[in-house]
């Protein structure tokens, strides 16, 4: 069954390019011209995945991302325009798993959502379906693709999920930025290894006692991060 992407763009000509090359790789395409409609439209076709404009009319990628993410945890990759660091470390925040920035080529945009989709795919993700990973007050299941602390369930983005499984898996060991950023995306992308501290630090405000003194992901000076079981 082809997966369903909705792109979200302001520009007709964008949405018809990027929709038209999609299809041409065996995606299922819907559309949408501001946030407003692309509520409506992901509400009513539930797709796999949303590439979203950040910069629209009626309601931009932000206030988007700020409801949806509420109701859904289905992958989003931005695309913007904006070249400055903090505008995508504003999305990422929010909830967005990855950024594009304009203009992008279509083998890098196919590239990008197949890494996102890889993270919510059963099977794929470091060969660990179907393992339950325990540490301290931290469950993982694959089988069911949910987290709980304390026995009580927690709400995670894919990204934040797949990061989580990586490390609970070898509890003590040290990766690097680039080291998740391969082991999630298959391919670290344009350097973004900022990508990596947002959605550590998204992490760790749903699953640490003590966000700003965490004990479950901890971080190793000049070098990047592990999971700390004890």
């Amino acid at each position: 069954m082809a997966r369903k992407v909705l792109i979200v763009d302001d520009k007709a000509n964008v949405r018809v390019l990027v929709a038209d090359y999609l299809r041409a790789e065996g995606y299922e395409v819907i559309s949408a011209e501001n946030g407003k409609v692309a509520l409506r439209r992901a509400r009513q076709e539930k797709p796999d995945l949303i590439l979203l404009d950040i910069m629209m009319p009626e309601m931009d990628g932000y206030e988007f991302v700020r409801i949806y993410r509420a109701e859904s945890s289905t992958p989003i990759i931005l695309l913007t325009a904006k070249l400055e660091e903090l505008d995508k470390v504003v999305g990422l925040e929010l909830g967005a798993d990855d950024y594009v920035t304009k203009p992008f080529g279509m083998r890098e945009l196919v590239a990008r959502i197949r890494a996102v989709m890889r993270r919510v795919s059963p099977g794929e993700a470091d060969n660990l379906a179907g393992k339950v990973l325990r540490a301290a007050d931290v469950m993982l299941d694959q089988n069911s693709h949910t987290v709980k602390v304390a026995n009580e369930p927690v709400s995670l983005t894919p990204s934040e999920y797949d990061l989580l499984a990586i490390l609970m898996a070898t509890p003590g060991r040290v990766y690097t930025r680039i080291n998740l950023l391969e082991r999630t995306q298959g391919v670290a992308f344009e350097g973004v290894e900022r990508t990596i501290d947002v959605h550590i630090h998204n992490l760790r405000q749903k699953i640490e006692p003590n966000p700003s003194k965490p004990v479950y992901i901890e971080t190793v000076p000049s070098v990047g991060y592990r999971f700390s079981a004890e």
